[in-house]
């Protein structure tokens, strides 16, 4: 049986920071409704290869496709929902909850009044992160667990196809981490696709189909069962690229 074109497929990428190679030589594919851990120790190149995914770090070589598409001509970025690390949900900006998770959707409207789609995407994200009845709180009111939660409600108002997570799990307590277990379970049973970065499995090691460890911007091994592996893998936050660098989805959301 043929296998379907991958939404995301890296084939011998490299790519450089400041003239350093970060990246060497990297294969990765993800398959629709597949969710793929990106493991290794810090600045293993994790994080440089969601950034190159989204169009954050350019691609010194090799090849890099967006659903069957080079990155470089992709354009329908709202078929892919970004979650990066390290972020606070509105930047210091006095929010409601539901303002922030809207704000996905003004990305995409263009200037365009929002309307009644709008609004159900929005309300259908916050109950999967489970902040339906945080809506009108302010963000400055949450804990950080349920900031990230946010991040992740203002990616996933658009709909994604393909969603990519940055340590989603960095500093989150353990209740928003289950939150977030059944959130992706929810999504990759309607075909979603889920590339992550983690420090740690955690909750999320019964949905992971396959993790891919790096290790000095190399593919390192790739665990096609990860309940073999540890719990805790060392896989320190990477910071390859301070979010604040990034040139284009600075908000986080495509």
């Amino acid at each position: 049986m043929e296998q379907p074109e991958p939404v995301i497929a890296l084939r011998g990428v490299s790519a450089e920071l400041g003239g350093r190679p970060v990246l060497r030589g990297v294969d990765l594919t993800v398959r629709r409704g597949e969710v793929v851990a990106l493991l290794g120790a810090n600045g293993s190149g994790k994080s440089t290869a969601v950034r190159a995914a989204v169009g954050q770090v350019p691609v010194s070589g090799g090849e890099l496709a967006l659903f069957g598409t080079p990155v470089r001509r992709f354009r329908d970025w709202r078929r892919i929902g970004y979650v990066p690390q390290r972020s606070t949900a509105a930047g210091g900006v006095p929010a409601t909850v539901r303002e922030v998770v809207m704000s996905g959707r003004l990305a995409l409207r263009r200037l365009r009044p929002l309307g009644r789609a709008d609004r159900a995407a929005v309300d259908r994200a916050l109950g999967l992160v489970g902040l339906a009845d945080r809506a009108g709180d302010p963000v400055g009111s949450l804990s950080g667990g349920q900031h990230q939660r946010v991040l992740i409600a203002r990616a996933l108002a658009i709909g994604p196809e393909l969603l990519l997570m940055d340590e989603p799990l960095a500093g989150v307590d353990l209740a928003s981490q289950r939150v977030l277990s059944g959130t992706l379970a929810a999504l990759t049973a309607e075909g979603v696709s889920v590339l992550l970065v983690l420090h740690e499995l955690g909750p999320l090691q019964p949905l992971i189909d396959r993790a891919v460890v790096l290790a000095h911007g190399r593919v390192e091994r790739t665990v096609d069962h990860p309940a073999q592996l540890p719990e805790s893998h060392a896989c320190h936050p990477a910071d390859e690229l301070p979010p604040s660098a990034a040139p284009s989805l600075q908000t986080g959301i495509l």
